[in-house]
C-alpha cells in the first residue's frame, strides 16, 4: 500500500471512531510518569458553555451526605483535599493530601442505574462522585475495592438552567502511578483499572479508547498524527506526546512538559464549526504534582498560571472550609495558598 492510501485508511478509521463525538463536551486527561516517583496528572476542562470555576480547601472531618433524599449515603471525610468546583454546585477536579487525584470528564454514552428516592436503595448525587473519592481514599486500589461493591447508586440529573443531562465518567490516579476509569454503561458500573491507563478523553467509552490505542501502536507518531479536535484525535496526540516529552524528575521541566501536552490537545477559545452548536472550547487546565503535592491551574481568560502547595495547608478539622474566588476572571500569580478565604461550605446539588 502506498503512502497516500495508508493515510486515507487512517482517516477512515478515525472517522469511524469519532462519529459525532465533536458534538459532545470535549476533555482530555493524561498521567505523566517520570523517574524517582515523579507522577503528574493533567487535564483540560472543555465545555460548550461558560463553566465558572472556584477552588476549595476541604478539611478532614467534614460530614457529608449523598444529597438524594432520605436514602442518601453518609460519610465523614478522612482526608483533606483541594477541589475545583463547577458553578459551585459540584466538584469536577481535585487532589487530596495523599496525592490521589480525581477528574470527571463528559461521556455521552453514560447511563446510570435507576434510582427512586422513595425506595430503599442508597444513593449519592453525581455532583459528589469525585469528592467522595477524595474524601475517603489514599490510593486507586482502595477506591476501586470499595466502589466495585456498588453499595450505593450514583444519581444524575440535568445541569440547572440547561437541557444538558449530566453524563460523565470518572478517572482516578494516585501518587504511585496507578490509574482507574469508572463508567456507567447501560446502567452497569464498568471499572478499568491498570497503571498503564494514562490517557483518556471524554468519548468514546474507555474500552473503545483502548482499541484506538491498539490501532495507533503501529503508526509512528513522528510520521503522522491526527490534528482535529475530535476525541479520537486528541486521544492519539496525547498518547504520543505524554511518552515523547522529557522523562525527568526536574519538577519545573516535568510540569511545563505536561502543560505543553494538554495545551496541544486543547480546543482554541471560541472555536466554532457551523452545524456543531455543542462544540466545546477549553475553559481551564490543571496539572497535579502528586509527588510534591502541588496543584497548578490556569483558565482560558486569565494570563497567569498559579499553583497551590498542599503542604502549606492545614487540613485539620478546626480550620474549616476555605475558598479561592476565581469569578470575573480574577488573576493570581505564583503560590496562592494564603489567598484562600474562610467560606461557607460548598452546597452540592442533588435531587
Amino acid at each position: 500500500m502506498d503512502r497516500s492510501l495508508k493515510i486515507l485508511s487512517i482517516i477512515l478509521v478515525l472517522f469511524l471512531f469519532s462519529g459525532s463525538v465533536v458534538e459532545s463536551e470535549a476533555c482530555t486527561r493524561v498521567v505523566y510518569k517520570g523517574p524517582n516517583n515523579t507522577i503528574l496528572t493533567g487535564r483540560t476542562m472543555d465545555f460548550s458553555i461558560e463553566i465558572p470555576a472556584n477552588q476549595w480547601i476541604f478539611p478532614r472531618g467534614m460530614k457529608r451526605n449523598g444529597e438524594v433524599g432520605k436514602n442518601s449515603i453518609e460519610w465523614v471525610s478522612k482526608y483533606g483535599s483541594l477541589g475545583v468546583s463547577t458553578w459551585d454546585i459540584a466538584i469536577a477536579d481535585g487532589m487530596n493530601e495523599k496525592g490521589l487525584v480525581t477528574n470527571m470528564l463528559w461521556l455521552v454514552e453514560s447511563e446510570y442505574p435507576a434510582f427512586d428516592k422513595e425506595d430503599t436503595k442508597d444513593g449519592m448525587s453525581i455532583s459528589l462522585w469525585a469528592q467522595y473519592v477524595l474524601d475517603n481514599f489514599a490510593t486507586v486500589t482502595e477506591a476501586v475495592e470499595e466502589l466495585q461493591k456498588e453499595s450505593f447508586a450514583v444519581v444524575s440529573d440535568f445541569i440547572p438552567g440547561t437541557d444538558k443531562f449530566t453524563t460523565v465518567h470518572l478517572s482516578i490516579s494516585d501518587a504511585n502511578g496507578d490509574n482507574a476509569i469508572l463508567e456507567y454503561i447501560q446502567g452497569k458500573l464498568v471499572i478499568h483499572h491498570d497503571p498503564s491507563y494514562t490517557v483518556m478523553t471524554n468519548d468514546p467509552p474507555f474500552e473503545k479508547q483502548l482499541a484506538i490505542t491498539k490501532y495507533w501502536e503501529n503508526i509512528p507518531g513522528k510520521t503522522f498524527l491526527p490534528g482535529s479536535v475530535t476525541a479520537a484525535d486528541r486521544f492519539v496526540r496525547a498518547s504520543f506526546f505524554i511518552k515523547a516529552i522529557p522523562q525527568t524528575d526536574n519538577t519545573r521541566v516535568a510540569v511545563a512538559s505536561v502543560f505543553s501536552v494538554i495545551r496541544n490537545v486543547s480546543v482554541p477559545y471560541g472555536f466554532e464549526i457551523e452545524g456543531y452548536p455543542n462544540l466545546s472550547t477549553t475553559r481551564w487546565r490543571c496539572v497535579a504534582d502528586q509527588k510534591d503535592l502541588v496543584y497548578y491551574f490556569e483558565t482560558a481568560l486569565t494570563p497567569n498560571t498559579f499553583w497551590v502547595d498542599l503542604k502549606k495547608i492545614d487540613f485539620s478539622e478546626k480550620t474549616g472550609v476555605r475558598k479561592l474566588d476565581l469569578s470575573e476572571n480574577k488573576t493570581y500569580s505564583g503560590e496562592v495558598s494564603a489567598e484562600f478565604k474562610t467560606s461557607r461550605p460548598l452546597v452540592f446539588i442533588g435531587l
